[in-house]
């Protein structure tokens, strides 16, 4: 047997062993990653406002205090302030105690799952002791989608975009500035027709076009960047590093289907650092509440594109460094040849 022949056969083992092991761990970590969020979803210092007199909202603040951690109070001193904080996107509802009776403020654009626990965890228990609990949806979800099932599944779409567009750049030979301007138009245009199929077609978006069409773009950019920088800076290897991060992590952790307080600790939190979280929560911020509180998911998605195009720019940086060495002496043994 020719040396070659044994390597390769004392490597088959090895690869083997790797393939057998490797599979089911990646399969329990994508299943612990999607199954262990879904499964442990509840409001966890979820942002309620409760307005009226102190001496009036005493009960309804004992009532909400019953579900241990699960609400975190804010005070108004009438319904108006309370539904400015609703609209601004700093509490997901509101309890007003009025003079007619109680009343709940609620915001499906900003989660349904969220408003139907609020009804649940206030209307429904006063209906049972005799008291009706008018419900008003403030900011209601598009009659189109009222479920928010469609932006919420955009989040897996854009996600897959950004990591194409980035392993393509990377694949075809794309470096520098070349690159960039590639990943850069790319996201453009994914922008634009996502924009164009969420609001233009299915109308299930009901924002500022060109805005939700910035949101899309500058989503797809910040992944498309990612898996296009750590490329440039590990080799190809960084394409799966990234890829893996943005399906393992970002899209089960985004909090899209729900709202970031209602995962486990410190899964909604991560999940807002990450490019789908920060992109589910700008798009609805853009869609449905006229931008409001939309600076800290901007600033995210802004972060992870500047940082992968710096990336970029800096593996093409590094290897010309280290490939001019060999250039001189290749021009020296020509020049004395």
């Amino acid at each position: 047997m020719s040396t070659a022949s044994a390597t390769a056969s004392s490597g088959t083992p090895r690869r083997l062993l790797a393939v057998v092991v490797l599979v089911p761990l990646l399969a329990a970590l994508a299943l612990w990653a999607f199954a262990w969020p879904a499964a442990r979803t509840a409001p966890r210092d979820l942002p309620l406002g409760v307005a009226g007199p102190a001496a009036a909202t005493a009960q309804v603040e004992q009532q909400l205090a019953r579900h241990k951690g699960a609400f975190e109070i804010h005070h108004y001193a009438d319904e108006a302030a309370a539904r400015d904080a609703v609209e601004d996107r700093t509490v997901y509802g509101a309890v007003v105690v009025t003079a007619q009776g109680p009343e709940l403020l609620t915001a499906s654009a900003a989660s349904p799952v969220v408003a139907q626990l609020l009804q649940q965890a206030v209307a429904e228990p006063a209906a049972a002791q005799g008291t009706q609990v008018r419900t008003v949806d403030v900011v209601a979800a598009p009659a189109k989608d009222p479920r928010g099932a469609a932006l919420n599944a955009s989040v897996l779409p854009l996600a897959l975009a950004g990591i194409a567009a980035g392993a393509v750049v990377t694949v075809s030979g794309l470096r520098g500035t070349r690159a960039a301007v590639a990943l850069a138009g790319a996201s453009a245009l994914v922008g634009a027709a996502a924009a164009g199929i969420a609001d233009s077609w299915l109308g299930v978006l009901t924002g500022d076009w060109w805005a939700e069409a910035g949101v899309f773009g500058l989503a797809t950019l910040a992944v498309s960047a990612a898996v296009a920088g750590l490329a440039a800076l590990l080799g190809t290897a960084g394409i799966g590093i990234a890829s893996g991060a943005i399906m393992l992590f970002g899209n089960p952790f985004s909090g899209a289907a729900s709202a970031p307080q209602m995962l486990p600790e410190p899964v909604g939190a991560i999940g807002q650092w990450l490019p789908p979280g920060a992109s589910a929560t700008l798009l609805r911020s853009v869609a449905y509440f006229d931008g409001a509180a939309a600076t800290g998911p901007a600033l995210t998605l802004a972060w992870w594109a500047a940082l992968g195009l710096g990336a970029v720019l800096l593996g093409q940086a590094l290897t010309a460094r280290k490939q001019s060495p060999a250039r001189a002496a290749e021009r020296e043994l020509v020049a004395t040849g």
